[in-house]
């Protein structure tokens, strides 16, 4: 059975697309820790990131390096945090969140809530930049 984001990467659900290749989809949280926080996820559906062949998860950190560098150029922030946590959806994903304090990172924060047009206002903001 297909992983969410193996849905999402089909079309099947819809989504805040960022950027895509032929290895890689980014998409916005829906559930953001912050404005503008996004998924890098491998089309290929591998549970496990550190399970990813060494080639690929060192291409999906280049891929993800070029997406933070896009959100930084978008949204205001003093940087873009990366997260791993691999535990809620079974597809290896990375987490990149606009920070500007250390704090903006705990799990325990209130999420952020964002309408359908600021969704997709950040996602072409970001888009562009990229």
């Amino acid at each position: 059975m297909a992983t969410i984001f193996s849905r999402i990467i089909e079309g099947e659900i819809p989504s805040y697309r960022i950027a895509e290749d032929d290895r890689f989809f980014a998409f916005l949280d829906i559930n953001p820790m912050a404005k503008g926080h996004t998924l890098v996820v491998p089309k290929q559906e591998t549970d496990y990131l550190f399970d990813l062949e060494d080639s690929l998860l060192a291409e999906m950190m280049v891929f993800a390096k070029k997406v933070a560098k896009a959100i930084g150029a978008a949204v205001s922030c003093e940087r873009v945090g990366v997260m791993v946590i691999g535990l809620e959806v079974p597809h290896a994903h990375i987490h990149l969140i606009p920070i500007n304090r250390e704090g903006d990172m705990n799990l325990a924060n209130p999420r952020v809530a964002l309408t359908k047009e600021e969704f997709e206002e950040i996602a072409a903001s970001i888009r562009n930049a990229f």
